[in-house]
């Protein structure tokens, strides 16, 4: 049985604070980190919390990719979700922990679909 998509759930430790509340840098890298991946970006939306943080998604056309930072944690959490076989959400899982510099992570992977009916 084959899965529909694989999906990351992803921790991030010991990322640069500055980077994880800069919002330009945060799509820059997310958009970079989707397009690594083999995704279509479809649409985006980005938030910036008061004091700090900001939470994004990437809508693409093999599903999502989103991240959600705590700069004075040095912690970002990252939903990286891809369907079909020509997109690899690990390789954004790679670029994204690089670009936000973390020291630690913890990353779980989900495959999706995999009961569905063919």
């Amino acid at each position: 049985m084959q899965a529909l998509g694989r999906h990351l759930l992803v921790d991030l430790y010991g990322c640069n604070r500055e980077r994880l509340d800069d919002p330009d840098y945060i799509t820059a890298e997310l958009q970079a980190a989707a397009q690594a991946a083999g995704t279509r970006v479809l649409g985006a939306a980005f938030h910036r919390f008061s004091p700090g943080g900001i939470t994004g998604v990437l809508i693409v056309q093999e599903s999502h990719l989103a991240v959600h930072t705590w700069p004075e944690r040095g912690y970002a959490a990252l939903d990286l979700f891809t369907c079909g076989h020509q997109t690899d959400p690990w390789v954004a899982y790679q670029r994204l922990r690089c670009a936000f510099g973390a020291t630690q992570d913890n990353v779980v992977e989900v495959s999706r679909g995999l009961g569905a009916d063919e």
